[in-house]
């Protein structure tokens, strides 16, 4: 049967963390950093620094309808370059006290808050803020809050962006409030104070899928940073080794993906895994 790409939902990677997500023509960005490779970023003792240039900068992407930022208080998920794309930005979503400390167009949610927006095809997008943890038990007071979101349209899959976070009880509540298709996992295995992690490791990965089982997860913000330790091939060779790579999809830098990939007349097809 003659195929049809289907357009509900394409994802760019552009670094790290930032992933331009086109859902319904509504143009969302989640945590801008466009800084040259080699900048670095100072704070008290620790010393982050990027590794790699984005794939493409601001002026090449378009307008941009929504920031999704997951907190604001961290250089490897809002640099200098990404402060600047906020102020020509309508709307920026992130945590209660990041948009006090924005300002602008910054909007706080608390977790489980939801906003509903018009996209260009008519259809309503609900963006529903997710409970995140940045790291072990604890870490709360050093780390500072951090959220994820859900993308919601009616009849078509959702969509789970985790924000910097581990696998705790709060991305188990997400798995029971929700059934997304696709999980945009910030992962990483980030240790930029000491050998424990601060966003998803394999094990966390590997939890993640087994919480979301209809989901296909795509690691992000796992290169780009000296302070990663998982890298999302290693990511995805985890996967495979224990049988279940077809759970698991790399994106590309700057090539955009799309999800469902193609539908004929008669069945919709889901992708299947790299792996």
């Amino acid at each position: 049967m003659h195929a049809l790409s289907i357009p509900a939902l394409t994802l760019t990677l552009i670094g790290g963390p930032t992933v331009l997500v086109d859902y319904h023509g509504l143009r969302l960005l989640t945590d801008p950093t466009f800084d040259a490779s080699g900048t670095e970023y100072p704070r008290g003792h620790v010393t982050l620094r990027k590794t790699s240039a984005p794939a493409c900068l601001p002026a090449d992407i378009g307008a941009v309808d929504v920031v999704l930022l997951s907190h604001d208080q961290h250089a490897d998920n809002l640099d200098n370059a990404g402060r600047a794309l906020l102020e020509r930005v309508p709307l920026t979503l992130t945590t209660i006290v990041g948009a006090g400390r924005l300002g602008g167009t910054a909007r706080g949610l608390e977790p489980w808050a939801s906003v509903t927006l018009p996209a260009p095809d008519g259809v309503l997008v609900r963006i529903t803020a997710t409970p995140a943890r940045h790291g072990p038990a604890g870490i709360e007071p050093l780390a500072g809050e951090v959220i994820g979101f859900v993308l919601e349209a009616d009849g078509d899959p959702a969509v789970y962006v985790t924000g910097d976070t581990v696998y705790f009880e709060g991305v188990a509540e997400v798995a029971r409030r929700f059934a997304p298709r696709v999980i945009l996992a910030f992962a990483g295995a980030a240790r930029p104070r000491g050998p424990f992690d601060l966003t998803m490791s394999a094990n966390d990965l590997l939890d993640t899928a087994h919480a979301f089982p209809q989901a296909l997860i795509l690691p992000v913000h796992s290169e780009g940073w000296a302070h990663f330790t998982l890298s999302a091939e290693e990511a995805r060779q985890v996967f495979q080794n224990l049988g279940v790579g077809s759970r698991m999809e790399l994106l590309t830098p700057g090539q955009p993906w799309r999800y469902p990939k193609v539908v004929d007349a008669a069945v919709t097809r889901t992708p299947s895994g790299s792996g």
